[in-house]
């Protein structure tokens, strides 16, 4: 799940390089952290959240194999 968030944030930022994403797993959740750059920000999240919501009910459904909850954890 990593992976299909780091593409997907590359893909929609100015400095790709700036983009991090960190997975935590535990024992039922998977925690995927992502980080851009201040100036990326907005183009992560989109107006009304909505850019947010598509990338988490992509990686959900991408998870939707596992039994494991999924949380995408956007960060500045």
């Amino acid at each position: 799940m990593k992976e299909l968030v780091q593409l997907i944030a590359e893909s929609l930022v100015d400095n790709p390089s700036g983009v991090v994403v960190t997975e935590e797993e535990k024992e039922d959740t998977i925690v995927i952290r992502l980080r851009v750059d201040k100036e990326d920000m907005g183009k992560v999240i989109g107006k009304q959240g909505r850019i947010a919501k598509a990338i988490r009910t992509v990686v959900k459904s991408a998870a939707s194999k596992t039994d494991k909850k999924i949380i995408v954890d956007i960060e500045q």
